[in-house]
């Protein structure tokens, strides 16, 4: 890799670093996953670092890696064990959903719905990009995200009765 391409690839990692993390957290619910996450779409970028800047959108393009290298991850056999996050001390309030409810409701997501609310969603991406990451159809994209916010809105509402 060139010099120029080397400080090219420095700055955009280095001021994207943290979101990648934070969106990584978002799919595995561990920081110490989400950090594997990051470093394998990390390394992947710089392998390809030259076709990665012909893209329409560099930042869809990391974040497809990101979903891949998750999606990958999901499939190893140890990785099917799931941590449950430690209780609050004091209840929330009726009728509301804190930020630890929300991790918990989308760990009650398949994984292709989830990757699909948090691309969406979180990352701000459009149908088509999304579809485009995960290599599905447009269509898919938006019967998944229905169908994962009709999951969370019938999950919310059991937590919030509770």
């Amino acid at each position: 890799m060139k010099q120029d391409d080397e400080t090219a690839y420095r700055d955009y990692v280095s001021a994207r670093l943290d979101r990648l993390r934070r969106t990584a957290f978002l799919y595995c619910r561990d920081w110490h996953t989400a950090d594997d996450l990051v470093g394998v779409t990390v390394g992947k970028l710089y392998q390809h670092w030259g076709r990665a800047q012909r893209a329409d959108n560099l930042d869809a393009y990391v974040h497809g890696i990101l979903a891949h290298a998750w999606l990958d991850e999901r499939r190893r056999p140890w990785r099917r064990e799931f941590a449950v996050a430690d209780f609050p001390d004091h209840p929330a309030p009726a009728g509301t959903v804190d930020a630890g409810d929300v991790l918990g409701l989308l760990a009650g997501l398949p994984p292709r719905r989830r990757a699909c609310v948090v691309l969406r969603f979180y990352c701000d991406l459009s149908v088509d990009q999304t579809a485009g990451i995960l290599g599905i159809s447009s269509g898919t994209v938006k019967s998944q995200t229905a169908r994962a916010l009709e999951t969370l809105r019938v999950l919310a509402a059991h937590l919030i009765e509770e």
